[in-house]
């Protein structure tokens, strides 16, 4: 896909649909999920989802004004990561789970340029469960320059001076009331 300043691949079909549900299962079950709160305008809130963050030892990871403290690889995560490496030609070392329980579940503008990602991170995003439309704008920009539709089994690789360049989000939507679990995979190179 062709977006200037950014380096997007998409594979929609890149699980087969009955792997894909399995690792939805599987992954929804086991996860310890958490819904940690964030200050915005002087007021806690819940974020809208349930996260989890998976990793090496040394790969604490700060976002929203939390650090977060990685869970050990379970074996299935282990195998999950190892695929989207081979496919992404990345190297990753964590892992955020997402879970959007429904279409209530959001989330808002935002490019994954902590200091702790690097210069050019490479994301992978594996999403799982009901479609969702991520949305993509320049930073500094309103309006949304272009738009996807996750699939179920889908893998987006970010890569390159997307994150400086480009925000995305995943908005609310009244039209999708089944899950939505997305892994993104990332390397932390200076640890929180």
């Amino acid at each position: 896909m062709h977006l200037a300043d950014a380096d997007l691949t998409y594979l929609p079909a890149w699980l087969a649909p009955e792997r894909a549900d399995a690792w939805l299962a599987a992954l929804i079950e086991q996860t310890p999920w958490s819904q940690p709160r964030v200050r915005v305008f002087g007021r806690e809130h819940p974020v809208p989802r349930l996260v989890a963050w998976y990793g090496d030892p040394q790969a604490g990871y700060r976002y929203s004004g939390q650090t977060h403290q990685p869970l050990a690889w379970t074996p299935l995560l282990a195998q999950i990561r190892r695929a989207v490496e081979r496919e992404s030609g990345g190297s990753f070392n964590g892992v955020l789970l997402n879970l959007y329980r429904s279409g209530e579940d959001a989330m808002g503008w935002h490019s994954d340029d902590e200091a702790e990602l690097g210069a050019n991170p490479l994301i992978a995003s594996l999403s799982l469960g009901a479609p969702r439309r991520f949305d993509l704008r320049r930073k500094g920009g309103q309006r949304i320059e272009h738009s996807l539709l996750l699939e179920h089994g889908s893998l987006l690789v970010m890569a390159g001076a997307t994150q400086h360049h480009w925000q995305h989000q995943v908005a609310r939507t009244r039209k999708v009331d089944a899950p939505r679990l997305n892994l993104t995979f990332r390397l932390i190179r200076t640890p929180a």
